[in-house]
């Protein structure tokens, strides 16, 4: 809770110009009841109709000036709140995008979104809520109690004796409401998690038929959070009716022995019926409590959320970044030179291995090879082999849990990752896709890119004559994840956004898949062209045939390393993948014809 509002710092002035207002508009609507029993003693019971005017002026004037001060309370407490929810939630995005993926993996993507969208508002509004009517409340209370005893003790001391009793009360049952709201928390994570998967799912949830199935799997979640939220509020709101009920019975203790001193003349009208407003006063504050208290538990359950990833150490060092050397990273780098000198793409495993954290399972165990700059390596072997945390390691996502990887003889982990990765161009199984034109998914890989250089690109990944033939060129907007697009152009549209950032080296993550044989065979040469060292994830030997190395994985062991025909003649396994693969074309061929 002390980090979260160590935001608040600056906007310190905000803040205690939002009090000071406030405290101004206190006074004055402390000072009114008084007022008014003046305007009743003085005035109408002595029927000087002067002194009404006199005194109906002075409250007249003070009631402008308490609005003018609360008008001014509100202007400095929204800019306040609103500059502390900004900043929160700036440095909250800041932190989990400088996370490592290992601790990025701890956190489910929609309770990210949560902690990043509900719970920070509920925090902003805290804030507004803090200086605007928080800190108002106890005073309105302490206040409207002192100014009771003043004008007339005795009546006052009732008001004395209720409020603590009340308070205690409240406050215990702010400590209750606060645990069940982080409960609620939870269960708006875990149906974010299902809005976000069956958005994401859509089309296979139409073509499996499982739309009764997700709704009821929707409707449960829903249904928990419903239950879960009416149990915390109704606990919340049994407060009021409790306190109401004490606070007017000490209203009707007032005008009961209030009467009596008016009797024995021990006290008059206007003093009875100032601390009869100043209850109704400290009535009005209390029942606010319930709104106060809510707010306040729903928002302490948010900071210990927003904190619980503000706070998260990440212990896995991202070389010269955790020397305090490297700013955080951008997704679209201009170039490799702005971040420092270009690598050369020269790559090395020395008995690398590699296991998920917490896990005793081997995801790759003892893999060691080399690559000179500018060859292409195929990496080849069946689901679960190690692949993809193969080329994972290559771009820091992961860290080897043995062995040493090196790349142009320095080991990965001393290397800055933005320096790193601003020298790779990446494609992943996944194609991810950005709302806006064809030009700006393209230049995403680098945001100073000229057209001439996106064309570049384009041609070089076998989509330019596809972009041209749309109806706005490369100004075409995209449909959501590119839903306008097929999956073979989608890929090739991704490896357009690699390419176009110049790197060292390229990898490819399976990422020719729906492409067909004419079109990967261009791309291919067309990366025959480039300069950079190249990692392609594929089942294809129409792929592997004519790379300088093929990585045979089986079960995270490298089982054979070695060109195509080094690998036909040495492996077994690459031979049946080989002549398996030709079985299939001969016979579609057979097919055919």
């Amino acid at each position: 809770m002390t980090l979260i509002f160590s935001f608040l710092k600056k906007y310190r002035v905000a803040a205690v110009s939002a009090f000071c207002m406030m405290l101004i508009e206190l006074a004055v609507e402390l000072v009114q009841p008084l007022l008014i029993s003046k305007i009743i003693d003085d005035g109408i019971r002595e029927q000087r109709l002067s002194v009404v005017w006199g005194w109906g002026g002075v409250l007249l004037g003070s009631a402008v000036v308490a609005f003018a001060a609360g008008l001014s309370s509100s202007f400095f407490a929204s800019h306040a709140s609103q500059g502390f929810g900004y900043d929160l939630r700036d440095r909250l995005y800041e932190k989990v995008q400088r996370f490592s993926y290992p601790v990025f993996s701890r956190f489910a993507s929609s309770s990210l979104i949560t902690r990043l969208t509900a719970d920070i508002t509920q925090l902003q509004d805290m804030v507004f809520m803090s200086l605007r009517f928080a800190t108002r409340v106890p005073l309105v209370v302490l206040g409207s109690i002192i100014m009771a005893l003043v004008v007339h003790a005795k009546l006052g001391l009732m008001l004395t004796v209720l409020v603590p009793v009340l308070l205690v009360f409240v406050f215990w049952m702010i400590r209750m409401t606060s645990a069940r709201f982080r409960a609620v928390q939870r269960r708006l994570d875990q149906l974010n998690g299902i809005i976000q998967e069956n958005l994401t799912g859509m089309r296979l949830i139409r073509v499996f038929v499982r739309r009764e199935h997700e709704n009821g799997r929707f409707a449960e979640r829903s249904k928990a959070l419903m239950s879960g939220t009416v149990s915390a509020l109704r606990l919340a709101e049994t407060t009021m009716p409790f306190a109401l009920l004490i606070m007017n019975a000490g209203i009707i203790a007032v005008l009961w022995f209030g009467r009596l001193d008016i009797a024995a003349g021990s006290a008059t009208v206007g003093q009875v019926v100032a601390v009869a407003n100043y209850s109704l006063r400290t009535i009005g504050a209390l029942s606010a409590l319930s709104w106060i208290m809510t707010s306040y538990s729903r928002a302490a359950a948010s900071a210990q959320r927003v904190g619980e990833v503000l706070e998260t150490e990440d212990t896995y060092s991202e070389g010269g970044d955790a020397a305090g050397k490297a700013k955080p990273e951008k997704a679209g780098l201009k170039d490799a030179r702005d971040i420092g000198t270009n690598l050369s793409g020269h790559v090395e495993f020395s008995g690398v291995g590699f296991s998920y954290p917490d896990s005793d399972l081997k995801v790759l165990e003892d893999i060691s090879f080399r690559v000179r700059p500018g060859q292409r390596v195929a990496i080849m072997g069946a689901t679960g082999s190690g692949k993809s945390s193969l080329v994972q390691l290559i771009l820091r996502l992961q860290e080897p849990t043995g062995g040493t990887l090196r790349i142009d003889g320095t080991d990965i982990r001393e290397l800055e990752s933005s320096r790193l990765r601003g020298n790779i161009g990446y494609v992943p199984q996944e194609v991810t896709l950005f709302s806006g034109t064809v030009r700006d998914n393209i230049a995403w890989g680098r945001e100073d890119a000229t057209q001439e250089q996106i064309e570049e690109a384009a041609r070089q990944a076998q989509i330019h004559a596809t972009i041209e033939s749309l109806p706005h060129g490369y100004d075409t907007m995209l449909g959501q994840r590119g839903i306008n697009l097929s999956g073979g152009q989608k890929q090739r549209l991704s490896i357009a956004r690699a390419l176009v950032r110049k790197p060292s080296i390229l990898i490819l993550d399976d990422s020719t898949s729906a492409l067909d044989t004419r079109t990967e065979a261009a791309l291919l040469q067309a990366l025959d062209g480039m300069s950079c060292t190249t990692f392609l994830i594929t089942q294809k030997i129409s792929a592997t045939a004519s790379a300088d190395l093929i990585l045979l994985l089986d079960e995270g062991r490298l089982i054979g390393c070695g060109k195509h025909d080094e690998l036909m003649a040495a492996s077994p396994l690459y031979r049946r993948i080989v002549e398996s693969q030709q079985r299939e074309e001969s016979s579609h061929v057979q097919g055919i014809s």
